[in-house]
């Protein structure tokens, strides 16, 4: 009886996984009536590349790979020549598919079956929306693009580049994780930024209120603001943005606190959580109150990852994290609770990440912690409904307040019982 062997067994999953790659990109490749490539065509290229791997490997020969590569090319950008698509299209796109296709045939032999698959899915999603990808990419405007590379500059050049090392006193300043921090946040604002674009005025407050509040509750508080007192009928519209921006900063704190330090989430959670359940409560009662129809006003915010604005955002975040160590230092959680309030005032981001890294840190706790995030919160809702009141007026500050009020109420509620 013949005994089981594992490494045909491997073999024989590598090339039926390349199989399913080739299928699965083909199946969105056979949707086009006029194709050079199909379901079958697709599926054979991903099995050539897992054969050539294969071959490459036992004659230690990694041209086999590369002449294998060429030639998938080479047949592709003929049947294009030869019989061009009806619709003018070169056909650069399936001929970029069918060597990705051969690439990842080869990528699962070689142990990256999992990757592979990865990839086959992320690259069959980006052939199948073509049209909505194009519509996108028409609406972008220069500052739009601007704010991409700009991105692309503060991730990828400047990040890598800085040193992971603590300087200055307390060793409080590493150049490296201060600017992770500003990408994270200006990511953040970006992701924010995108949506509001693509989202536009035409779909209601809930969204631009979400949206907005993802880039700068501050900014979307005070455009509402206005157009409320300029236009009394968009009091019940400015309420719910601005009551639904204000939440967002608690999912936003969310979010930074699980990329960061996820073990204090949870604390997080249960302090901002009671704030963000009451808020919604009262968010939904004005949603189901409001009456006012037409076009939105839009936020109009910085770009977001502008250079200059993450330099200031870094510059903050470095002076904040010294004054919270040298204050919690000398004078304990109650120092770090002064800063919290001073800085949350104008930025949230800031103190937050300071506090997230004097807990990593382990030199603050996790209620401390929580409570000077709480402190900082409830600074920057009380500046907001500052500027309700002053840029809006008595109207909208009447209708605002409240929710902002049971915000707050939730927030002090717990850190009271966090205490």
């Amino acid at each position: 009886m013949d005994t089981f062997d594992p490494a045909a067994y491997q073999s024989v999953q590598a090339f039926a996984v390349s199989l399913g790659i080739g299928l699965l990109i083909g199946l969105e490749r056979e949707r086009k009536p006029d194709a050079k490539a199909g379901l079958r065509t697709f599926a054979l290229t991903a099995v050539l590349g897992c054969l050539a791997a294969l071959l490459a490997e036992q004659a230690e020969s990694g041209w086999i790979i590369a002449v294998g590569l060429l030639m998938v090319a080479g047949m592709m950008i003929v049947a294009q020549a030869r019989d061009p698509l009806d619709d003018g299209d070169p056909g650069t796109t399936s001929v970029v598919a069918m060597m990705v296709c051969y690439g990842l045939g080869a990528l699962v032999w070689f142990e990256q079956a999992t990757l592979a698959v990865m990839l086959a899915i992320t690259v069959t999603v980006l052939l199948y929306f073509k049209a909505q990808l194009q519509g996108v990419t028409r609406s972008l405007t220069p500052k739009d693009l601007i704010s991409i590379l700009q991105f692309g500059v503060l991730s990828l050049v400047v990040l890598p580049i800085l040193p992971n090392q603590d300087y200055g006193p307390y060793n409080a300043l590493n150049p490296h994780q201060i600017w992770w921090m500003v990408v994270l946040i200006s990511g953040l604002s970006l992701a924010g930024y995108a949506a509001l674009r693509i989202v536009g005025n035409r779909h209601g407050a809930p969204l631009l209120g979400f949206f907005g509040g993802l880039v700068s509750s501050t900014a979307t508080t005070m455009v509402f603001a206005r157009n409320a007192r300029e236009d009394i009928q968009l009091t019940a519209t400015a309420t719910l943005v601005i009551l639904i921006a204000n939440l967002v900063v608690t999912v936003r704190l969310g979010i930074v606190a699980v990329v960061l330090a996820p073990s204090l989430f949870v604390p997080l959670a249960s302090v901002l959580g009671i704030g963000l359940l009451l808020g919604l409560a009262v968010a939904l009662f004005r949603w189901r109150t409001l009456t006012a129809g037409g076009d939105l006003p839009m936020p109009e915010v910085k770009n977001p990852t502008e250079i200059r604005t993450a330099l200031s955002f870094g510059l903050l975040y470095g002076v904040v994290l010294l004054l919270a160590a040298w204050l919690q230092d000398i004078a304990g959680s109650q120092g770090l609770y002064l800063v919290a309030l001073a800085s949350g005032l104008t930025d949230v981001d800031a103190i937050t990440l300071s506090t997230l890294r004097l807990f990593n840190q382990q030199t603050l706790n996790a209620a401390p912690a929580v409570t000077a995030i709480g402190l900082a919160v409830l600074s920057n809702l009380a500046f907001k409904s500052g500027l309700v009141i002053a840029i809006g007026g008595k109207t909208l500050a009447k209708s605002v307040l409240p929710g902002l009020a049971a915000i707050g109420v939730g927030f002090i509620a717990g850190i009271s019982l966090l205490t």
